[in-house]
């Protein structure tokens, strides 16, 4: 078994007003076991459309796996396509009904088991992994040697049954590759020129390996990816073809392992033993969400102010009133001050502040839609930078904005 295909079943996937993040979570968690997925469909919870796109995913890989379009109603599309694209009925399974009424009572809503009932009515050739955070269970059916698992579509059920019994379930039955990731984070190198930089290196790599480029904002981070039996070999290698990279590259790297940016900071202030605190307007809080994201981050962070009105950048951060009324709310100098005052009230080593407009509209000072000033203190040094994005909208500039001041404190942190 190497390949595998995704199927996200429901019109709120579709319609935009859910967002799919079952689909990142199993190609995870099947990469790590060494299962590649080729393929991720959205489709409506229609009969022929889902029988359709199982004929397609059964062509395209060994295993599919489904998630939504699992209802307690007898209206159930999923089911009945899954019962007719395998030649199948659907039945009551005792064993399941009796998962479904112990679960009722734990929760104390035996009194809705019948209006559920159809929820233990599963095709008769699968198996069934129940399912212990929902009512929906999982149903796994097979086609020539090809297997299919067909979930429920809420996220926290999905996630048990995928890490505690589907993951379990192939590993014990196919003997699979491992395969091995590693991520480095490029900074100050347009990706253009970075794959005309390294691509005698690119081109050198051995067979099981394979590269590949995702840009961040104004970050790059070059992906590898290694195919093989022995995970510890994979890993030896992955790290062998890295520490070729720095001699072509090497002052453009600031991490070799870790992904997210904010997980990267996190290990710096550990290792250097460094505190940080925001002050963020324009941003609302995310810089802060972002920095407390990661496990042990109570550690290091020791606190963050939103002062959007302008009047409690005065208040809270002591921003000087005439700084304000001379160069305007958003400006390099009220930015240097909100900093220098978030220092002041938390005690921390380092302090990050934020001032702009994120939009739709311009800000009271009259300053255009996707102006920013940040500054960053690190101890007694202190840096202040512009960036104009006019062109993202409110959401995009907030998270662009709050990467971008993560990325530049670790050039700065590991520069030193």
């Amino acid at each position: 078994m190497q390949n595998a295909v995704l199927i996200t079943i429901g019109d709120e996937i579709l319609s935009g007003n859910t967002v799919d993040t079952n689909s990142n979570f199993i190609a995870t968690e099947l990469k790590n076991i060494g299962v590649k997925v080729v393929q991720i469909f959205t489709i409506s919870d229609e009969i022929e459309i889902i029988k359709n796109t199982l004929k397609s995913a059964f062509e395209l890989g060994d295993l599919v796996i489904t998630t939504g379009g699992l209802g307690p109603t007898r209206d159930d599309k999923t089911k009945k396509a899954l019962a007719e694209f395998f030649d199948d009925e659907i039945a009551l399974d005792e064993v399941t009904f009796e998962h479904l009424k112990g679960y009722m009572e734990r929760r104390g809503r035996i009194e809705i088991l019948e209006r559920n009932r159809e929820q233990a009515f599963v095709p008769t050739k699968s198996t069934v992994f129940q399912n212990h955070y929902g009512t929906a269970p999982c149903m796994m059916m097979e086609k020539d040697g090809k297997l299919s698992f067909s979930l429920p579509g809420v996220p926290y059920e999905v996630k048990p049954l995928i890490k505690d019994q589907i993951i379990p379930y192939l590993k014990d039955k196919f003997n699979l590759n491992y395969i091995s990731t590693r991520i480095v984070s490029v900074v100050g190198i347009p990706e253009s020129i970075l794959a005309d930089t390294i691509e005698d290196w690119e081109l050198a790599l051995p067979e099981n390996l394979a590269l590949s480029y995702l840009p961040v904002g104004t970050r790059v981070k070059l992906r590898l990816t290694a195919t093989g039996t022995d995970d510890e070999v994979l890993q030896n290698q992955l790290e062998h073809e890295i520490q070729k990279l720095f001699p072509i590259i090497g002052e453009n790297i600031i991490a070799t392992s870790e992904d997210k940016i904010e997980k990267i900071l996190s290990e710096i202030l550990n290792e250097k033993d460094l505190t940080i605190s925001t002050a963020e307007s324009c941003t609302g809080g995310y810089l802060a969400q972002m920095l407390t994201s990661n496990p042990g981050s109570s550690k290091y962070f020791i606190g963050g102010v939103v002062a959007y009105a302008t009047q409690k950048k005065t208040d809270i951060l002591h921003v000087s009133e005439g700084t304000i009324e001379r160069f305007t709310v958003v400006s390099r100098e009220v930015s240097r001050e909100m900093a220098d005052g978030c220092q002041s009230l938390f005690k921390s080593d380092i302090s990050l502040s934020t001032t702009g407009v994120a939009g739709p509209g311009k800000g009271e000072d009259g300053k255009e839609v996707g102006l920013v000033y940040y500054t960053i203190n690190v101890n007694n040094q202190s840096e202040t930078f512009k960036l104009h994005l006019p062109h993202l909208d409110r959401q995009d500039f907030i998270y662009f904005v709050s990467q971008k001041i993560i990325q530049d404190l670790v050039g700065i942190l590991i520069s030193k």
